[in-house]
């Protein structure tokens, strides 16, 4: 099915950094469509480890920082969708601190 030929966000989601502990913690329940552009957002004051999984560590999030994935950019072969799948849940793991460690993406809808 085509795309159209637009992008759309997901809904922004959070987690207080008051609420980290050292074990992964969700931020999201699962992506509602597979994401071309997916951001992470801190304004904590702590650092924090981001699992895809919620047993690996895939990325590490300084305090105050931001992270733009854009898997449609870096899909092989170039003519190739790329997507983070439908369904990711993002998880965090840290220290306590305050402010708040945000999701939020863009995914492209289906032409109807």
């Amino acid at each position: 099915m085509a795309v159209k030929n637009s992008f759309l966000p997901i809904p922004l989601t959070n987690i207080a950094s008051s609420a980290l502990t050292s074990s992964y913690q969700a931020i999201n329940t699962g992506f509602p469509y597979p994401l071309a552009i997916l951001r992470l957002n801190s304004t904590s004051t702590t650092s924090v480890t981001v699992s895809y999984d919620g047993t690996n560590d895939h990325e590490f999030l300084l305090a105050g920082a931001d992270l733009t994935l854009q898997f449609q950019t870096n899909s092989q072969p170039n003519t190739y969708i790329g997507n983070m799948a439908a369904g990711t849940i993002v998880y965090v793991k840290g220290t306590a601190g305050t402010g708040n460690i945000y999701v939020g993406g863009y995914y492209q809808p289906q032409a109807n």
